[in-house]
């Protein structure tokens, strides 16, 4: 039997997704309460892997089993022998073709920035954080360059596995509220670091380091060394998980929800 589950983590207590052999990564915690309801070994897949202290409020996993449980069970069963930081928000039993990651149709991620002089303190692993003043109409300039199916090589990792550096950006929203400013990213996947790079580049031009045009150069030149540093995690979440309606699984997409003023 097949299931699948959305969970949500805080990944600012974790190792990244990814199983180690010491253990502390999301996956790791995720299939040990897994095994203790199945009564037998789990492996997960997940929709997509997150990075140390990348967050998640929708992420998609399927897994194996020869257990009969009830969708209760996969839920508050597995919830109840998880440490806080993570939660299954729900369940169902799919087929054998359903796969977390390949059936996906797209992927959307946000990142928090406070853009304020202070840093933060409450919300510190849960927003990023930039001291200039941000200009979010050069911002939202600059991002209409990256929308599209492009090679983003000068956004991805050197340590990036893909096996093609072309992917769809459906779409790029910048908006701001009060000292927060929020990027939504949609697309069919995404490279390693590539939003962390990307939010990068686009504070060199919202503190006017950069002109918006800048973001089309770095893009066409597929040169990693010529884009900004990769940003801090601690303010990237993994919003949702689109798939076709077929698969009838539930919504993923979920409010980020922060201290007041964060």
């Amino acid at each position: 039997m097949r299931v699948a589950l959305g969970i949500e983590y805080d990944g600012s207590r974790f190792l990244g997704w990814q199983t180690q052999s010491g253990g502390g990564t999301v996956q790791d915690a995720l299939e040990t309460a897994l095994a203790a309801i199945a009564g037998e070994r789990v492996a997960v897949t997940c929709a997509g892997r997150t990075d140390r202290g990348v967050h998640a409020l929708g992420q998609v996993v399927h897994f194996e089993t020869a257990a009969s449980r009830p969708e209760s069970a996969w839920v508050r069963g597995v919830n109840a022998m998880l440490p806080d930081s993570v939660a299954v928000l729900w369940s169902r039993e799919t087929t054998a073709d359903f796969h977390a990651r390949y059936s996906a149709l797209a992927r959307r991620y946000r990142y928090l920035l406070l853009n304020r002089p202070v840093r933060p303190a409450i919300a510190a692993s849960h927003v990023g954080w930039c001291h200039a003043p941000l200009d979010a109409g050069a911002m939202r300039a600059a991002a209409v360059h990256l929308v599209g199916t492009h090679d983003f090589s000068a956004f991805r990792s050197a340590e990036c596995q893909a096996s093609t550096p072309v992917r769809e950006l459906h779409s790029i929203d910048v908006s701001r509220r009060g000292e927060r400013i929020d990027f939504a990213f949609c697309a069919n996947a995404f490279l390693h670091h590539m939003v962390r790079n990307l939010v990068g580049s686009l504070v060199y031009v919202g503190c006017r380091r950069r002109p918006p045009e800048w973001i089309r150069e770095v893009l066409e030149s597929r040169d990693r060394r010529l884009a900004a540093p990769t940003f801090s995690p601690a303010g990237l979440y993994l919003e949702s998980v689109a798939y076709a309606p077929d698969w009838n699984l539930p919504a993923t997409a979920r409010q980020v929800m922060l201290p007041e003023g964060a």
